[in-house]
């Protein structure tokens, strides 16, 4: 592999030693994967991706058995469809998890469910990283602060726009996936859609329940709220607690965005070192218990306020518990990259045409 290469591996996977912080041993994992099972990953899911209409030595197909299962192996399943059946109860039934229905609906692509119709199911999950000849998949995260009806707020997404966006998101076939879903791709445990994409909704704003969430639940798209503790139930602007866990029943996720909203990273005046690392420390382990107690839960999620970030505050974030954290840099998360770092694109701008350019999913990174 030439240098070229080897840098940006070294720059996207940031290989650094990062003070008394542990680095996660899935990251050596994931450059491994990258240098050395890219090739075989790739020739996997094309055979694969050929499987379907290779009846020949690729794919032994037992066509003398009348039976909705035609052939099964440890790798995949062929199925004739009985009539009814759909991706998700295929999912439940063959995969025991309706949210894997993305892996059939993929494996055939352009086919319909429909009698007698000859599908394959996937039994096994290949290409974990999303990794091509031609580059890598890219997780987007998109940051949502305010909507109403009408805005001034260069942070406040009036709604019909925000409902256009979801709508364009619906339409052209992207995949909503929750955070606790990208964290299992960034460890390496699961691969993902090939359009995915994340929601998050900083602050605490009532409107990410009064108008958001309805719009959110039109579409079948869940998202995390990023709260402050602080502020929740403070004012008729601000959700409520028995409104969050109204959401987080539906599957929606909450994190946190400290107690205050502080900048972490600029001490005051008043304070020396040691004040400052205490309050830091207070911000991050105080929130994070405050919304463990209310809503019966782990929270593992952080966005730092204003995205900034030291290294100093990666290392509290490490012993306080958390495992995923967000800054606003705009750009897509690969599977290599760091959980407590990742990137997230603010949509500040009323127009489709900015908002399609942060849809991006794959980084093209040719290895030919």
């Amino acid at each position: 592999m030439h240098a070229s290469i080897r840098d940006r591996l070294h720059k996207g996977i940031s290989m650094q030693t990062f003070g008394k912080r542990k680095r996660s041993t899935y990251r050596s994992f994931a450059l491994f994967v990258f240098l050395a099972g890219v090739g075989t990953l790739i020739m996997y899911s094309c055979a694969f991706q050929d499987l379907t209409l290779n009846t020949g030595k690729g794919a032994v197909v037992k066509k003398e058995v009348q039976k909705p299962t035609i052939f099964q192996s440890d790798d995949y399943v062929i199925y004739q469809l009985e009539g009814g059946e759909t991706s998700f109860t295929l999912a439940e039934r063959f995969l025991g998890d309706v949210k894997k229905s993305w892996v059939i609906e993929d494996a055939n692509r352009g086919i319909p469910f429909e009698r007698d119709q000859v599908i394959v199911i996937p039994l096994k999950e290949v290409n974990k990283g999303g990794l091509t000849v031609d580059g890598y998949q890219v997780v987007p995260i998109l940051c949502y602060h305010r909507f109403a009806e009408k805005c001034k707020s260069s942070l406040c997404i009036p709604t019909h726009i925000f409902d256009q966006q979801m709508k364009y998101l619906k339409d052209n076939h992207y995949r909503v996936i929750t955070l606790s879903d990208l964290l299992d791709f960034l460890k390496y445990r699961h691969s993902l859609p090939k359009r995915s994409v994340v929601i998050t909704i900083d602050d605490g704003y009532g409107s990410a329940y009064n108008i958001a969430y309805p719009i959110l639940k039109k579409y079948g798209f869940l998202a995390t709220l990023l709260i402050y503790t602080d502020y929740v139930g403070v004012s008729r602007s601000a959700i409520t607690w028995d409104q969050l866990r109204e959401m987080k029943a539906d599957a929606f996720e909450v994190g946190s965005q400290t107690i205050s909203h502080a900048d972490l990273t600029k001490r005051s005046e008043e304070e020396d070192d040691k004040a400052y690392i205490a309050r830091v420390k207070r911000e991050l382990l105080v929130s994070k218990q405050i919304i463990d107690k209310r809503l019966n839960q782990d929270t593992i999620y952080l966005a730092f306020p204003y995205g900034h970030y030291n290294q100093r505050i990666l290392n509290i974030c490490d012993q306080v518990g958390y495992e995923m954290a967000f800054s606003v840099k705009r750009g897509g998360n690969p599977f290599f990259s760091d959980p407590l770092t990742l990137k997230r694109d603010p949509i500040v701008k009323k127009d489709m045409e900015t908002f399609i350019t942060r849809l991006t999913s794959f980084e093209k990174f040719p290895l030919q």
